[in-house]
């Protein structure tokens, strides 16, 4: 691996420690790479790079910013293949899912380059003082971005592009199971024009106190994190300290309902992206299925044979739709959520048992009959499980999906529009996919409610995360 040192200040280092942790394959569980490991001095000269780095870009015109995010987008465009072959290395996903996530890692670059020119203000004259009210946005200040395992390249350009945008400079924290992909682009930032000190990069296998100190730092002024509900809870009191602006992308329970006039073709199409996609390792992931009585042996069945149909290996086989897991810890969670289910009534319909050989695999796994006491009902999966329980009643159902702490997304299928609008309505979820199995897009604001996080990203909200709105009043 050719980018396994530090970058600060648009140099590669090796951190002042000089000490390192290893990266593993795990199709393989063997090591890929030995990647440096940032300490608290490492932190401190990523925030003096930062600060004097941000100085000019947030001087630059918002065109300026624009054209440089549209060159990183041009470059990563044509390197997906270069991108995809580090994700499915360090993450293990298949390699048609990797291309998916590097095309849309770097749409985020075109997206944030059309923002950046829309940071619109506004000028309204004061009802009773008759002052006039000029609103504008600013660049808030330093991030602190930390990134997880599961989108190694796209959580990272979903933050640094709009960060960009708006004219601040970031620290980026990924993950030490996946740091190889974000250590990758910084020859892509270079190449298209980003100053250096803008965009750093800090490995650690110290990540609790390395984050911690740069929380810490007056300097730093917004921190966004994208990962489980318990981290985010303590990144949340280290920002309290020096009143950080924080985006928190956190955790997801997400409810799939299919009502009994839905079309099921279009229903198993839309499971399997919400089930399937990165292998059932994100926050949207569907985690709990409510299927309605009359139409659950029918949708079961089709939803089996297109579960049973995915070929499981070693993710860079073309051929291969399932990669592994990310680790042990991983697959081991997610077959206790399965040994667990079974021991309580469920029906294991297809996988369920875990293979031997090297490499944290799992295969797609349907259980039915799920009791409600089950684990997997109440906490996320992780992985390749679809948890499939029955309703009949449009109350109930609606009450089922919102008992739970978290509020990401839910996903609805019905070919009643009026009433599929109306259950839409009263999900206690930050995003719907109505008939669709994918909700994720550059464009849309990304983002749940209640412990699922604050903040969104993407969309134009996405820009304002890393900007303070300033007012001026003015009488002329």
């Amino acid at each position: 691996m050719e980018f396994t040192d530090l970058y600060i200040n648009g140099t590669w280092v090796p951190g002042a420690a000089k000490d390192r942790f290893d990266v593993f394959n795990p199709a393989t569980e063997k090591v890929l790479a030995s990647v440096a490991s940032a300490e608290i001095s490492d932190a401190d000269a990523a925030l003096n790079a930062a600060e004097a780095a941000m100085a000019d870009w947030a001087a630059r015109t918002p065109r300026a910013r624009s054209e440089v995010l549209r060159k990183a987008w041009e470059l990563m465009t044509a390197r997906l293949e270069d991108f995809a072959r580090y994700i499915t290395l360090e993450n293990g996903k298949a390699r048609a899912d990797a291309m998916g996530e590097a095309a849309y890692a770097a749409e985020f670059f075109r997206w944030f380059a059309e923002e950046a020119v829309r940071a619109d203000g506004m000028i309204t004259h004061a009802p009773a003082s008759g002052a006039r009210i000029m609103v504008q946005h600013k660049p808030a200040g330093i991030a602190v971005l930390v990134t997880p395992w599961n989108y190694p390249a796209a959580m990272g350009t979903r933050k640094i592009a709009p960060a960009l945008a708006a004219g601040c400079a970031v620290i980026i924290k990924p993950a030490s199971e996946t740091p190889l992909t974000m250590l990758a682009l910084m020859p892509v930032l270079e190449e298209a024009g980003v100053p250096a000190g803008l965009v750093n990069v800090l490995p650690s296998k110290r990540s609790g106190a390395l984050v911690d100190h740069m929380l810490h730092d007056p300097r730093v002024r917004v921190v966004s994190f994208t990962g489980s509900t318990g981290v985010g809870r303590k990144l949340l009191h280290s920002a309290a300290d020096q009143v950080l602006k924080p985006a928190m992308e956190l955790g997801g329970n997400a409810p799939l309902i299919v009502f009994e006039d839905a079309d099921l073709d279009v229903a198993v199409e839309g499971a399997m992206l919400a089930k399937m996609r990165n292998l059932g390792e994100a926050c949207t992931a569907a985690n709990r299925f409510y299927v309605h009585e009359d139409v659950a042996a029918e949708f079961t069945a089709k939803f089996v044979g297109a579960m049973s149909a995915l070929k499981v290996g070693d993710g860079a086989d073309p051929s291969v739709d399932v990669g592994p897991l990310v680790n042990a810890d991983t697959r081991d969670k997610v077959a206790a959520f399965v040994a667990d289910a079974v021991a309580k009534g469920a029906k294991v319909e297809c996988g369920g048992t875990t293979p031997d050989g090297p490499g944290f695999f799992y295969p797609p796994t349907v259980l039915s009959n799920v009791s409600q006491d089950a684990e997997c009902v109440h906490d996320e999966i992780f992985g390749p499980v679809a948890a499939i329980q029955t309703f009949s009643d449009q109350e109930d159902v609606i009450r089922r999906a919102n008992d739970t702490e978290y509020g990401l997304v839910a996903y609805v299928f019905s070919d009643d529009m009026k009433r599929a609008l109306q259950v839409c309505e009263r999900l206690e979820y930050g995003m719907v996919g109505l008939n669709r199995g994918l909700v994720s897009d550059p464009a849309a604001p990304f983002g749940g409610v209640k412990q699922s996080g604050l903040g969104r990203e993407g969309g134009h909200e996405g820009m304002l995360e890393f900007m303070e709105t300033q007012y001026i009043s003015a009488s002329w």
